[in-house]
């Protein structure tokens, strides 16, 4: 089961809330993984710690000239939709840092004049992260726990991040509940990282930002036909919404996290704050029973 967490704006606590239930899993003897594709800005790691085991890089294919070859017909630059290709009087300028890797040239030149060559655009790493047990009760099999650990890293300068992403997402290991950390916003990476996942978790703020945002990742998520879920960060747990801040449409808010003082002081030094605050441990935990709970009536 791929449980993705995404948002509609940055600073939301959407890998906070990513992170500790990947515990939380571990714990309660799940299979787990965790998968960090924020590849702009990959920081699950901090909190995590994997003990990492692979790193690959990550190229995408673009075209080369052989100018021995081309007859400069313009055919690749008008099929360019990216402007990565130039025809400029006789001859034809390629700039890979605008190529998306679509093979469209490849396929109109005439002549064969289109080299195929590689770009590096990031890395994909690798690893386990190790969690201490903490009681027969919240143990998984054999003593300490083990999250499966994937993250993708956009190289800087770098402008797009969807081939990393989809080489992070080749690499999820098959576990009972693998979360995906997802890109903030609404646009492509997001997208790209919601795809094919069975449940969406939209971490929000109680906020004009947060809840204007929420409503369009709603709305992104729906297109796309995925259940979704909304947690309430940093709100007051008992303060009503305000009226016609989101069409529901069938998502329910599962959890609503109080602001606190000690989870803001946990995450600012990398800790995890389900292991050291009971009381977020509790909120953690029954959003996985509930999660975990619409998995099985999904299945039914």
């Amino acid at each position: 089961m791929r449980i993705a967490f995404a948002s509609g704006k940055g600073g939301t606590g959407k890998t906070t809330v990513a992170v500790n239930l990947a515990v939380s899993a571990v714990r309660v003897g799940l299979g787990t993984a965790y998968v960090d594709c924020d590849v702009e800005e990959p920081n699950g790691h901090i909190y995590l710690e994997p003990e990492k085991d692979l790193s690959l890089p990550v190229a995408v294919e673009v075209p080369e000239i052989d100018e021995s070859l081309c007859t400069v017909c313009g055919e690749c630059g008008r099929i360019c939709e990216f402007n990565a290709i130039a025809v400029l009087g006789d001859r034809v300028m390629v700039f890979p840092e605008l190529c998306h890797g679509c093979g469209g040239c490849f396929l109109v030149c005439p002549v064969d004049a289109m080299k195929r060559s590689g770009r590096l655009v990031g890395r994909v790493e690798t690893g386990v992260s190790k969690i201490a047990p903490c009681g027969e009760d919240r143990t998984a099999p054999g003593g300490e726990g083990e999250i499966s650990f994937v993250q993708g890293i956009l190289k800087v300068k770098e402008a797009m991040p969807l081939p990393v992403i989809r080489e992070v997402k080749k690499h999820i290991p098959d576990r009972d509940i693998v979360i995906i950390d997802c890109p903030p916003g609404n646009s492509c990476p997001m997208v790209e990282s919601v795809r094919g996942a069975d449940r969406v978790i939209l971490v929000t703020e109680p906020t004009p930002f947060g809840l204007n945002d929420l409503e369009i990742a709603l709305k992104t998520v729906r297109e796309m036909d995925i259940p979704v879920d909304i947690i309430m960060n940093r709100c007051d747990p008992d303060a009503e919404l305000p009226a016609g801040a989101f069409d529901d449409g069938g998502a329910r808010v599962i959890a609503r996290i109080p602001e606190s003082r000690e989870i803001a002081e946990i995450n600012s030094r990398g800790g995890l704050a389900s292991l050291e605050s009971p009381e977020f441990a509790r909120i953690i935990d029954k959003i996985l029973e509930k999660i975990l709970r619409a998995a099985r009536e999904a299945r039914r």
